[in-house]
């Protein structure tokens, strides 16, 4: 078998403490020791980073041409998608996900492109539920949540994460690129809270000069009607985007737009978590901002991701990953699987938004519609 990290990136030298000999230990080749539960202990990097976060993409295909996730210029008429047999089946995705909860992760999310194309996805979640994951999640453009969203919760999801970038129709239509209508995902976050499907949170991705006007009337919809709000800066995913850093709207100009209309306080924030949260003065709900470029957190990223065609990345922007699905297809067992991602985590040194200064203009990372958000 391959060596597990021969096609894994690496984002500059570690800058903190390494982790601890003994946990560096399991990557000689040595079993990876279980409690009763089988579930080893926690599993850290060597930068001391816990694995605690999973994101699975389920599919490659979206509904929407984002043009900061997926531009039509790229993904036209004739890309190639991944065939059926070319994605994890339901049965490895669900075998992978209970490795890595046997490694230590406590919250998986579904994500995609976009997941609710996926025909078994129900099916899906209520397998991964019955894994007894501590924080089941999965990320949609809402599109097709008015029809799923009651399935989705009866097959034991609780929480959705619905990116929304605009209310005017006009820049929904832009950011979009489809002919989803803007008032189909404003019906699906209300079934999904019809459904019970609880915290619903909104993500917004704010571009300069496309849908900053957006800000306000978002935290109005997310106030009124008791939504999560998180504004994500604009990031330099995958090569495909056109990004400038002119372009980005920085978190502190998104927080002073909002604390002008709506004062704010700020939150503790929770280790590993992506978001600064805040929550607003009158006691009318939370917001928060992901500042991956102006403020990077790489310091505690706990997650990692598997790409809809099996691989396995320790960063959103890495520029390759490690082929589990060839693993899982060739006969690897269970522990050669769960030694694999060992010894992948355990060698992680990834912190690409604290040089990114340094690199984007010369990598080709991959693409978000294979590795998730």
């Amino acid at each position: 078998m391959m060596d597990p990290l021969r096609h894994v990136a690496i984002w500059g030298e570690p800058t903190m403490s390494s982790a601890p000999a003994a946990r560096r230990a399991l990557t000689d080749g040595g079993a990876l020791p279980l409690d009763g539960q089988g579930r080893t202990g926690p599993l850290h990097d060597s930068l001391d980073r816990p694995l605690r976060d999973l994101r699975i993409s389920v599919t490659d295909r979206c509904n929407f041409r984002c043009p900061y996730c997926m531009p039509r210029s790229h993904y036209g008429a004739g890309y190639r998608f991944l065939s059926a047999g070319e994605q994890l089946s339901a049965d490895e995705i669900v075998r992978l996900a209970r490795l890595f909860v046997s490694l230590g992760v406590i919250k998986i999310r579904l994500t995609g492109g976009e997941p609710l194309l996926r025909p078994d996805l129900v099916e899906i979640v209520r397998r991964l539920h019955d894994l007894a994951i501590p924080d089941l999640a999965l990320t949609t453009n809402g599109a097709l949540l008015g029809r799923l969203a009651g399935s989705l919760a009866r097959a034991g999801l609780r929480r959705l994460t619905v990116s929304l970038d605009s209310l005017d129709p006009a820049i929904f239509a832009a950011m979009s690129d489809s002919r989803v209508k803007l008032a189909d995902v404003l019906e699906g976050i209300s079934s999904a809270q019809a459904a019970g499907l609880h915290p619903i949170k909104l993500n917004c991705m704010v571009r300069r000069g496309v849908n900053e006007g957006s800000i306000l009337g978002l935290v109005d919809l997310a106030r009124s009607r008791g939504l999560i709000l998180r504004f994500i800066e604009y990031m330099d995913v995958g090569s495909s985007n056109g990004w400038r850093r002119e372009d980005v709207v920085t978190a502190q100009e998104i927080l002073d737009v909002v604390n002008r209309a709506h004062p704010l306080v700020e939150e503790a924030r929770e280790p590993s978590a992506v978001a600064e949260r805040y929550r607003f003065a009158d006691g009318r709900g939370e917001m928060g901002v992901i500042a991956s470029v102006s403020r990077p957190f790489c310091g505690d990223c706990s997650r990692a991701r598997l790409g809809s065609d099996g691989h396995l990345y320790t960063c959103l922007f890495a520029v390759s990953g490690l082929d589990l699905r060839g693993a899982l297809r060739g006969g690897a067992g269970d522990d050669e699987l769960r030694q694999l991602v060992s010894s992948l985590w355990q060698q992680r040194a990834d912190r690409y938004s604290e040089v990114r200064a340094s690199l984007t203009s010369s990598l080709r990372r991959i693409e978000m519609s294979y590795i998730g958000g």
